[in-house]
């Protein structure tokens, strides 16, 4: 391992176990911040709804931890919105929030549409296909945040569980991480080889970061963070914390593809800048997509089927006008049990919750 990623490994990761409910509890309160978490969602009508259950009763009834649980459903096709309204979270609709800076595909754009509904000084992140988790899942991540004023960004790191058609488990699950992320870290910024999980969906940051940072619109938003905040602000603003074990939804390996040529994209922009993002990409409506080409079995030989690969990406929060820290609209003047206790739901165009 390169000498500096090998350095931080042993210095900046730590288990879920360091972090204990109680004394996080006490940092919060003593530093009065605010903590909001954010499950980007699109058609996972089978998970959202524990995962938000589980969260919520945990981290917002049992110990109030949570300001706001906040969920941003990606124009989803199936009851997602509404199962996780259901259980208590505050959902809206990631095409409701801020209409005037336009629409675009992908958890990247969700994750971009959070920082002008939340308000926390403290964000975390959680996908919303979890089958294997806990609530520790957030309270590892919050904690060096919490008890460490430099740290910025922090990964979590796990055993990615992957099912078999049999339904047997096995620890080889990130496919793309092993065959994409990790040799492009090693390649292009070997610093960063230390991070176990370059791509993992639970992580938490800063507000002040996340809102300094461009987001691309797709699955590039966890390989540009780590690269962002490393490249401007020093690996030593990253830790990682080791969470256990970690299972979720698989997706086909055509689907995973388009997640890869989204990474590759996303690290060519940022290869030869160590000051970040390629500002050509960094506007609403960018450069035109990519292209991947596949192909789909047709009877007995294939036919071409290609792909847009999203190259936009969003620009820095604190650059779009009239937004930025202490701006946040909508659940941010409520409280963290959302709109689960009222029957509000989602999102109007004028970012605030619809309902019905």
């Amino acid at each position: 391992m390169h000498e500096r990623a090998s350095t931080w490994f042993h210095k900046r990761s730590s288990s879920w176990r360091d972090w204990p409910l109680d004394r996080l509890l006490d940092t919060k309160f003593r530093q009065d911040s605010r903590i909001s978490l954010v499950i980007p969602a699109r058609d996972e009508a089978a998970t959202i709804a524990d995962i938000v259950t589980g969260l919520r009763t945990a981290l917002v009834k049992d110990a109030p931890l949570l300001d706001e649980l906040v969920v941003i459903d990606s124009n989803s096709g199936d009851a997602t919105a509404t199962l996780a309204e259901r259980a208590g979270a505050t959902v809206y609709r990631a095409s409701d929030i801020v209409p005037e800076h336009g629409n675009h595909h992908g958890k990247g754009e969700a994750l971009w549409k959070s920082l002008f509904v939340t308000s926390g000084d403290l964000l975390v992140f959680v996908d919303a296909d979890l089958t294997g988790w806990g609530p520790h899942f957030v309270t590892g991540l919050l904690g060096p945040l919490l008890t460490e004023p430099d740290t910025l960004l922090v990964r979590a790191a796990y055993t990615r569980l992957r099912t078999g058609a049999d339904g047997s488990t096995s620890p080889d699950g990130g496919r793309v991480t092993e065959l994409v992320a990790r040799p492009l870290l090693s390649l292009y910024w070997p610093e960063l080889a230390g991070v176990v999980q370059p791509l993992a969906g639970e992580w938490a940051a800063r507000r002040s970061l996340m809102e300094s940072l461009s987001i691309p619109v797709g699955y590039g938003v966890e390989l540009s963070t780590l690269v962002d905040t490393a490249s401007r602000y020093g690996l030593d603003a990253i830790a990682q914390v080791h969470l256990g074990a970690r299972a979720h939804r698989h997706r086909s390996d055509r689907d995973l593809a388009l997640t890869a040529a989204e990474l590759l994209v996303v690290a060519d922009s940022r290869r030869h800048l160590p000051g970040g993002a390629d500002s050509r990409r960094n506007v609403p409506g960018g450069a035109a997509s990519a292209e991947l080409q596949q192909f789909l079995h047709d009877g007995d030989w294939v036919r071409p089927h290609a792909r847009a690969v999203p190259t936009v990406e969003r620009p820095p929060v604190v650059d779009v006008a009239g937004t930025g820290s202490g701006d946040a609209a909508g659940a941010g003047s409520g409280d963290a049990a959302g709109a689960g206790s009222d029957g509000d739901a989602g999102a109007g165009s004028d970012g605030e919750r619809r309902t019905g």
